[in-house]
């Protein structure tokens, strides 16, 4: 007979590996094992992947040239009207003439401004954290705090968001 001792023991190949004591999720007579579960789910997840990929692959080729080029003219154009930023060590908030940026750690968003419905600022009570909302049509929100120096702070941040709200954000 043969003795397994450790974590690097693994079961033999030719017995079934089912039951509560190794999958939680299992109830005998009303679900099979998740394995089976996945094997099923894994087959269209792939074909479409692999569709998306290759639908993907062709216009992200034709639309990096377009991206660069609209890039590179509307750099000057963005130093012509009033700007937004704010940032702390986690969070980030650019306003402008493009829309607004919200960045947290490595997740990041972007709105243009057909897209927003509402741009909403709040200041903490207690505190120094300064809040931007993006309100989108579909009534979905998007918060972010940007951690300030000191309080006095609020009131530069207000006006600077106010003046790029004033000059992009039609509301109709």
């Amino acid at each position: 007979m043969e003795q397994r001792i450790g974590s690097s023991s693994q079961p033999l190949k030719g017995e079934p590996v089912t039951g509560a004591g190794f999958d939680p999720a299992f109830i005998p007579g009303l679900t099979g094992s998740a394995a089976q579960g996945e094997a099923e789910d894994a087959k269209p997840t792939a074909e479409a992947a692999d569709s998306a990929e290759a639908e993907g692959s062709s216009a992200s080729a034709e639309s990096v040239p377009e991206a660069e080029a609209a890039g590179s003219e509307e750099e000057p154009a963005e130093q012509d009207g009033p700007v937004f930023e704010a940032a702390d060590r986690r969070a980030r908030i650019v306003a402008d003439r493009r829309g607004v940026r919200l960045a947290l750690d490595a997740e990041e968003c972007e709105f243009t401004w057909p897209e927003i419905a509402a741009v909403e600022t709040e200041t903490a009570r207690f505190g120094k954290r300064f809040t931007v909302t993006v309100h989108t049509p579909d009534r979905r929100w998007y918060p972010i705090e940007i951690e300030a120096a000191s309080r006095s702070q609020f009131a530069e941040w207000d006006a600077e968001m106010d003046a790029v709200l004033d000059a992009y954000f039609e509301s109709e």
